[in-house]
């Protein structure tokens, strides 16, 4: 199995492509689990329920015109698409893109200690199904 080193995501967030701005990303992805033990089990049983997704990512903030905070401010608490891919590169089976509508949960302008870079935490709710697509 070949290893991956994540160094290249691309992350576009209502058409604008902020990826140069992205200093880490995570893609959270999951089912929520339902009980559906009955009485002469002797082990826990699930099932799959609804599914869940988020995105949080940290930029490097930028508040020059069509960056960061210029691109953020205005759409916390819109829903917005997002696209988010493993590499900038052509979409494919070894560089799936994860798309969906968003709504912008919360987003931090300004933060860290003296001295440090300034980041911007931001989280993606969904609003929406998440789409994985290959081609």
């Amino acid at each position: 199995m070949a290893k991956f080193v994540l160094t290249d995501a691309s992350l576009v967030i209502n058409s604008v492509d902020l990826s140069d701005h992205v200093q880490s990303v995570t893609l959270n992805y999951e089912s929520e689990l339902q009980d559906s033990t009955v009485m002469g089990d002797d082990t826990r049983l699930n099932v799959g329920g609804l599914k869940n997704w988020s995105i949080d990512v940290s930029f490097t903030q930028d508040y020059a015109a069509s960056k960061v905070d210029a691109t953020m401010f205005g759409i916390v608490g819109s829903t917005v698409p997002v696209v988010l891919k493993p590499t900038s590169g052509a979409v494919g089976a070894t560089n799936p893109s994860y798309s969906g509508n968003c709504v912008v949960g919360s987003y931090s302008p300004i933060g860290n200690s003296v001295g440090d870079l300034a980041v911007a935490p931001t989280t993606l709710a969904p609003a929406g199904t998440l789409t994985r697509a290959t081609s």
